[in-house]
């Protein structure tokens, strides 16, 4: 990074206000060059401050976090990361995600204590990260309902009997674009993994299934993974498959390995469908920050399958798709527009 980014922070709590002023001064790379008490006093500091990056909590007096996010993004498109307790919070911080905000640190506590410093590494490196992101990348609302525009595949045709997916920064966003343009009869299951905090991928799940056409779950322990569904892993824990006794696949949680940066972990993912399915993987790697998923792209290529990574055009933060490319493990690349018909013509 060859700049210093400007940071404005938003949070009716003085306390918090503080300490992410604190937080944030520790990279010679940020600068707080303001702070704000609620929604309505942002807007207008936005238009004194002209910051690069914005920090928003969601419970405030005045304008909340997501009428902020909202009225923000309608004046002038900002990278906005909500800071929130996943409890309280976890609707209004979906659909702050829904209305354009790029990303979010799970505040420890609601109560205003050192705790909060427990999440400096992430919101430094997530302040950072937005920086970097081009304005005309930023996610823009969903639509309600997007119908199905890809034909699948001739029954018995296919060379892929799992596609398994890893997402990062952005993700809430794009799979709202990309799973329900996969048809009723999509020929094979859909294993994801998105980095969320713990107290968010239910409920994403959940609204996620409600406009697609294949049925979206978090997985539970021991789901079979069978056609007509798509399993999110639950954060917090690791999802792998295994191929039971009467040859049904699977699911399975874990927090082991307890090494990996994330939890659940990309990685684990791909490794663990290229062991039970072998060469008859797709794996796909989109939007992020950082390198996972490469390892486990890295897994699928070595028993034979395939893996697609989004396109540099559409990534909120080309970070993960780059690492894929960069290592020579992507077979092809598409846009998110593009990434449905790509999933189909790679089945």
């Amino acid at each position: 990074m060859d700049r210093v980014l400007r940071v404005l922070v938003i949070d009716d709590s003085a306390y918090v206000r503080k300490v992410v002023r604190e937080i944030l001064s520790r990279s010679p790379f940020l600068e707080v060059v303001g702070t704000a008490r609620d929604g309505r006093e942002a807007l207008d500091l936005v238009e004194q401050l002209n910051p690069d990056v914005i920090t928003c909590d969601l419970i405030m007096p005045e304008l909340d976090g997501v009428g902020f996010v909202r009225e923000q993004m309608q004046r002038r498109p900002l990278p906005i990361i909500i800071m929130s307790v996943a409890k309280e919070t976890a609707e209004a911080a979906l659909t702050a995600l829904d209305a354009g905000a790029i990303d979010f640190v799970q505040k420890p506590t609601a109560l205003a204590s050192d705790k909060i410093f427990e999440v400096s590494n992430e919101l430094i490196e997530k302040v950072k990260a937005a920086g970097n992101i081009s304005l005309n990348r930023l996610p823009t609302p969903p639509e309600p309902q997007i119908a199905a525009t890809v034909e699948p595949a001739v029954a018995g045709t296919h060379s892929v009997d799992l596609v398994v997916l890893g997402i990062s920064t952005g993700g809430p966003q794009a799979l709202k674009r990309l799973i329900p343009q996969l048809p009723s009869d999509f020929p094979v299951p859909v294993v994801m993994v998105m980095h969320m905090p713990v107290g968010y991928t239910e409920m994403y799940a959940a609204k996620l299934n409600e406009i697609c056409n294949l049925e979206v779950r978090e997985a539970a322990e021991g789901d079979e993974v069978k056609l007509g569904r798509v399993f999110l892993a639950p954060a917090g824990r690791h999802l792998t498959l295994n191929r039971n006794a009467d040859g049904k696949v699977v699911t399975h949680l874990d927090g082991r390995p307890f090494g990996s940066l994330h939890r659940p972990s990309v990685d684990v993912l791909f490794q663990s469908a290229a062991e039970v399915y072998r060469n008859r993987v797709l794996g796909v790697v989109m939007t992020g920050m950082g390198s996972d998923g490469k390892q486990g792209a890295a897994w699928i290529k070595a028993q034979g399958g395939k893996v697609i990574t989004e396109s540099e055009e559409s990534c909120v933060i080309y970070g993960m798709p780059r690492s894929v490319v960069e290592a020579g493990l992507s077979d092809s690349s598409a846009s998110l527009t593009a990434m449905p018909e790509a999933i189909m013509n790679s089945l």
